[in-house]
């Protein structure tokens, strides 16, 4: 068996998520290429669906939510054809695909009736991430993923062929805030970022995951929410990051809390070595720098759609059952070498900032709001370049880049001592981030910006040409 067939075998093996509710296990669409071909159809629509214990109308990928787990291997072909069932034009963004801007197109708009295929080749060297699909209708993104358009893609790769890693289980959770009020969205909301005050984990309120006794969890994890930063904990049993938004890092690394801003993705392993029982994945409160602000609305917040107060919240259970294992499955020594970039040529500054609390209502990047007819960078293929990014606001601001991942070195002036492959990286009010990327493969038209949406939308991104 080659280590492509090798591969497969491992991704139908692990077809099935380790997530049920209420002990009956509630089944997702899995679509997992064959034969190099992962081919299907996303239909995005409206439609009332219970969500916690409320009715609600949400936006649904396949009547899903969220939407099917999508699963490839570097070097397939993805052919995805989306019909666009909603009343406004969208589109999707492949966020965490290392693949050609002219493909992963946020410029690209379906509209409402239309159909539109995406098709591309996931280049061989691909590494193992865990991935996931939204749209990007540039106005329109932050109601279209808060209202529940999201998904799950999972590359397989190098790091699936680690002798521990086969031996451990998987589960997936995809974390995604509502507001079931059905009112209309405040204007604070959209200043500072919606938030709902319902969170599910893969569409369910505190599902159970399955966990083996001596057996070893591998549990994927992505922040689908527009605004909501997770600050995550798995109270009194260990756990171990093995991967962030672009792949393994070298060495499991052991986690006391675990922040995720949205759009950032992590992989952890969790060994099934504790006393039976169930153990809670927590989401503890988290200030994204609106919290006096908070305070002094008081009660009001509940009378305002999209504003929340900052809760401790229960997000999903970890279940010990009994298994064959006699002794503990041991985690793996070490995981995939992360080589240091190497020195840049170019070191570029952008500033982040907004009006809150001044004459401005814009959200900024070096001062200047979004456009779509301005290229704000140019860059060449194959440089790499240091990037400085300052937050001059008083809340937090998390920075995404399409189509290449980058090293974080320094966070304030410090070294950063985890070396990593990331695309998101989350800034807090006033802080400042160094960043390593090389432009590799890919020229073209691609986008950076703010990954809370509405800023987003409000204008904090601009547009990168490769050349």
């Amino acid at each position: 068996m080659d280590r492509r067939q090798f591969l497969r075998c491992v991704a139908v093996a692990v077809g099935a998520p380790l997530v049920y509710q209420c002990g009956v296990h509630r089944s997702t669409d899995r679509f997992v290429s064959q034969d190099g071909l992962l081919e299907l159809s996303l239909t995005a629509q409206a439609q009332t669906q219970t969500v916690g214990d409320s009715s609600a109308e949400v936006l649904t990928y396949n009547r899903q939510l969220p939407g099917p787990i999508l699963e490839a291997q570097a070097g397939d072909t993805v052919r995805i054809t989306l019909n666009n069932q909603l009343e406004t034009p969208t589109n999707l963004h492949y966020h965490g695909l290392h693949i050609s801007p002219q493909v992963d197109d946020v410029f690209q708009q379906v509209l409402p009736g239309e159909r539109y295929t995406y098709e591309f080749q996931i280049p061989s060297g691909h590494p193992a991430v865990t991935a996931w699909y939204h749209p990007h209708y540039h106005l329109d993104v932050a109601r279209q993923v808060f209202g529940g358009l999201a998904g799950p893609f999972i590359i397989r790769g190098e790091l699936d062929t680690i002798p521990e890693l086969q031996q451990a289980e998987e589960a997936l959770l995809l974390l995604q805030d509502f507001d079931a009020s059905g009112q209309q969205l405040h204007a604070l909301g959209k200043k500072w970022g919606r938030e709902g005050s319902l969170l599910l984990a893969s569409g369910q309120p505190k599902p159970t995951v399955a966990i083996s006794q001596n057996g070893l969890l591998r549990l994927r994890l992505i922040n689908g929410s527009a605004s909501r930063i997770y600050q995550l904990q798995l109270q009194d049993h260990p756990w171990f990051l093995i991967a962030t938004d672009r792949g393994a890092i070298s060495a499991p690394t052991p986690l006391d809390t675990l922040r995720l801003s949205p759009g950032e993705r992590a992989e952890v392993m969790i060994p099934g070595q504790q006393e039976p029982g169930d153990y809670r994945l927590v989401n503890l409160p988290y200030n994204r720098g609106m919290g006096s602000m908070l305070a002094s609305l008081g009660e009001t917040v509940e009378q305002m759609a999209g504003v929340v107060q900052p809760t401790h919240t229960t997000l999903a259970i970890l279940r010990y059952q009994k298994s064959s294992h006699s002794q503990p499955l041991p985690l793996p020594k070490e995981l995939i070498a992360v080589k240091p970039l190497l020195a840049p040529m170019t070191t570029r500054q952008f500033v982040l900032n907004h009006g809150i609390g001044g004459g401005s209502t814009g959200f900024i990047i070096n001062d200047k709001s979004f456009d779509m007819n301005r290229i704000d960078t140019r860059v060449k293929l194959g440089h790499v370049e240091d990037w400085r990014i300052v937050n001059k606001a008083s809340i937090d601001h998390p920075f995404h880049l399409h189509t290449n991942r980058f090293q974080v070195l320094e966070r304030n002036g410090q070294p950063v001592s985890l070396l990593a492959w990331k695309d998101t990286v989350s800034l807090k009010g006033y802080e400042t981030v160094t960043l390593r990327v090389r432009f590799e493969d890919f020229v073209g038209r691609t986008v950076y910006h703010c990954h809370i949406l509405d800023h987003e939308d409000q204008g904090m991104m601009g547009i990168l040409e490769i050349s």
